[in-house]
């Protein structure tokens, strides 16, 4: 019988991810939770380091909601709680976490805190008052999930893009999303990368492409160009 603490399963869907991995299972060393890494064919040592750290390796095709249904699957925790590698979650998420046993089902998302300056701050307000608004949680805000309710769904969308989008209005549909009380700090390196206002215009074009009936796979590939 798992520990209540063990009832939570982490779920990272890893792509050519090591050094982030590195970090975000450093973060989780010492846990009592199921860490469970869904390698979706990377060329670096992601499995490896996700091997090295004790976690469960699963191998996969390159499709981050295939990738978190595959997790979800194999996990053995009552509660999943999907993390991108470059998470970083704090002590004060993991004891959040610690406690989701002992709650009703349900799911929802943290807050998101994005390192950097003032400007990725105001994306982090950004994102986080549109989640707020509109129930819609995205995967940079570690959304959770107890199992009942994606059993319920019948799991994680299999899709390259907007997985998270689609899997927030599946289980919105089934209740308002929990809202964290803690934090959680989420790397700002694409938005530094592509620059904030770019990127911006660049999710919310996707999106309304999305909610006009694109599909994920034509829009997965303009995104990544394959």
């Amino acid at each position: 019988m798992p520990t209540a603490a063990r009832s939570v399963s982490v779920v990272v869907p890893v792509l050519n991810d090591a050094p982030a991995l590195r970090s975000l299972l450093g973060a989780l060393d010492g846990v009592n939770f199921e860490v469970i890494v869904v390698d979706g064919g990377s060329r670096d040592d992601s499995a490896q380091v996700g091997e090295q750290a004790g976690a469960q390796v699963i191998r996969s095709a390159a499709n981050r909601g295939l990738q978190l249904d595959k997790g979800y699957r194999a996990a053995t925790g009552d509660w999943i709680w999907m993390l991108h590698a470059d998470a970083a979650p704090s002590p004060a998420n993991v004891a959040e976490a610690a406690g989701w046993p002992s709650m009703a089902p349900g799911w929802g998302c943290f807050g998101v805190r994005l390192d950097g300056g003032t400007p990725l701050q105001l994306v982090a307000w950004m994102m986080n008052r549109r989640s707020a608004l509109t129930g819609i949680c995205t995967g940079d805000q570690g959304l959770f999930a107890h199992r009942k309710l994606l059993d319920a769904i019948g799991g994680v969308p299999r899709q390259p893009l907007m997985e998270d989008i689609e899997l927030s209005k599946r289980l919105r549909r089934l209740t308002r999303p929990r809202r964290a009380h803690t934090l959680l700090s989420a790397s700002g390196r694409r938005w530094r990368r592509h620059g904030a206002a770019r990127t911006i215009a660049t999710m919310w074009w996707l999106r309304a492409r999305y909610a006009l009936g694109a599909s994920a796979d034509n829009l997965y590939r303009h995104y990544y160009g394959r």
